[in-house]
């Protein structure tokens, strides 16, 4: 059995998902140790996995939204926001990421370094330490894939001269913007004796593995151009720790959750015109509200009913339509039960992942300030026309599929066993 290190920060919807890889292994009876934020020693604990908390990178201490410290959603722009998640977590603490994953290597003897795709200074720490270094996607691949839009605008595929200047324009504009601090990204490098970055969108390329947490069905393009080092390894929709109980509401009608996002996201306007739209509608609303929001003062039609949360393997089957902000948490999950969706993206992997969800044919995209109204007509046609539903099932299926096997597992179980050139061969090599 092997000593490894998974690194990960609390940042809501990505959780889950690392935990639950993490405590996969650790029942295996591999030694997993998780360097994460104190506010999750009791998730990575109750895995099964063994929780280390950083020692000078920032970290949440606590549930408490104030405790949050990338704070992406304070600026009014989402380019704004995308510098704020640049700044904040992947360049500025950057040295101190790699400091403290390099102090545990060492004193641990860890055999892989498994990090969360944001965290650049873990993945610099394990390539200086000599050891796997294994990115982990606990969303759609954001990289740069032949024939897929670029990440970041929630584009869809466009074909023809003009898709190709659109998108030409669109990777352009999301280079200057993470590229503002390529020069210090490089000179982190420099210190580790690294080969410098011509651009910051490089370090994707430089993982051992890549291992992309959704199914392949539901990337633009199937996943099929997707780079050498990257493996589509299927969604891992297990509940987290916090989600209570829940009880059906009674009546009739279809039931509708609105689930939104587990951190601040904003989301108090957009609850309260989603429960407008659902009172005007003939169905069993069920609103979770999350861990971030108060539900204090709200207009409750009678038809809907408000609880701080509740478990989604529960729900789902139980589902005929989902309303969200379109996290890839609660999207894959609706998937994966066959149940269509309406998003309303706000920010970070979201607006992408609302495109893949219009681009399956498994549901409709508004934007997050919508009106009541044309929430509730979108969510009346996702209830009415047979061809969401038909293709959700079709994704389902394929979530169905990848879940035979635990291809995460297998991936860092294989790594760390050969422990073999691990670079792939360009063709011909």
């Amino acid at each position: 059995m092997s000593r490894l290190l998974f690194t990960l920060w609390d940042g809501g919807g990505n959780v889950p998902p690392v935990v639950s890889l993490a405590g996969a292994l650790a029942a295996r009876g591999h030694e997993v140790a998780v360097l994460a934020d104190l506010s999750l020693e009791e998730t990575v604990t109750s895995s099964g996995a063994r929780h280390l908390p950083w020692t000078t990178a920032p970290q949440r201490t606590g549930p408490d939204p104030s405790t949050e410290f990338v704070r992406d959603f304070e600026p009014g722009t989402p380019l704004g926001a995308s510098a704020r998640i640049r700044d904040r977590l992947i360049v500025d603490p950057a040295a101190d990421f790699a400091r403290d994953t390099l102090a545990v290597i060492r004193q641990q003897g860890s055999e892989a370094v498994i990090s969360e795709n944001l965290l650049l200074g873990c993945q610099i720490a394990a390539t200086s330490a000599g050891v796997p270094n294994i990115s982990v996607v606990p969303n759609i691949y954001p990289g740069k894939v032949p024939g897929v839009p670029p990440f970041g605008l929630g584009l869809n595929v466009r074909t023809g001269p003009v898709g190709r200047i659109r998108d030409g324009l669109a990777a352009a504009m999301g280079r200057g913007l993470w590229d503002r601090r390529l020069s210090d990204v490089n000179d982190l490098l420099d210190e580790y004796g690294q080969p410098r970055l011509s651009t910051l969108f490089e370090m994707l390329e430089r993982p051992d593995r890549v291992l992309v947490l959704t199914t392949a069905a539901f990337e633009l393009g199937g996943g099929i151009n997707a780079p050498a080092n990257v493996r589509y390894c299927g969604p891992r929709i297990e509940d987290p720790g916090w989600t209570e109980a829940w009880q059906e509401p009674e009546g009739p009608g279809p039931l509708v959750l609105a689930s939104l996002s587990t951190t601040t996201q904003g989301q108090d306007p957009m609850i309260r015109r989603i429960l407008r739209a659902l009172g005007e509608l003939p169905v069993r609303g069920l609103v979770t509200a999350g861990p971030s929001f108060s539900a204090t003062d709200l207009n409750v039609p009678a038809n809907v009913t408000v609880v701080p949360s509740a478990p989604h393997s529960a729900v789902m089957p139980r589902a005929d339509a989902v309303i969200s902000h379109a996290g890839h948490g609660t999207v894959i999950k609706s998937l994966a039960f066959g149940v269509p969706l309406l998003c309303l993206p706000v920010g970070r992997d979201q607006p992408d992942t609302a495109a893949r969800v219009v681009a399956c044919g498994a549901g409709l995209r508004l934007r997050p300030g919508a009106r009541s109204a044309a929430i509730a007509s979108a969510l009346d046609r996702i209830l009415s026309e047979p061809d969401f539903p038909k293709a959700a099932g079709r994704i389902a299926e394929a979530i169905a599929a990848d879940r035979q096997r635990d291809l995460a597992v297998e991936e860092i179980e294989r790594l760390v066993a050969t422990r073999w050139e691990l670079r792939v061969p360009e063709p011909g090599g």
